[in-house]
């Protein structure tokens, strides 16, 4: 019987398109599916592998680190985990799949 993995993919919110800022959230690329195609009828806490938001502000080249409380409440208006998590959903891009299951398919964005 095979060993069975975790896949976890990056969900990147930039609130400017041209700054290199981002935010970046880590979500279950099955369930995320799921909970777009569904308007987020899924469990939160079953798409987000950690409600730990992190920052870079160079891009998908630059160290990841702990967003601050300030960064949070300026950027989305709240520092509360929670609330953060579900408008990264709603507005954030996925940046990378792992590979699914066979015959599945998963939005990839391609340009980063």
């Amino acid at each position: 019987m095979s060993k069975s993995t975790k896949s976890t993919t990056k969900l990147i919110y930039k609130p400017d398109t041209q700054s290199t800022d981002e935010y970046i959230l880590f979500v279950n690329p099955e369930e995320y599916i799921k909970y777009s195609k569904d308007g987020g009828s899924i469990p939160i806490v079953e798409v987000v592998d950690s409600f730990d938001i992190f920052y870079s502000n160079q891009g998908n080249q630059g160290k990841l680190g702990k967003a601050s409380k300030q960064q949070l409440e300026n950027v989305f208006g709240t520092a509360k985990d929670i609330d953060v998590a579900e408008f990264m959903l709603k507005n954030g891009v996925m940046q990378h799949a792992e590979r699914i299951g066979a015959g599945d398919t998963a939005h990839i964005n391609l340009s980063r």
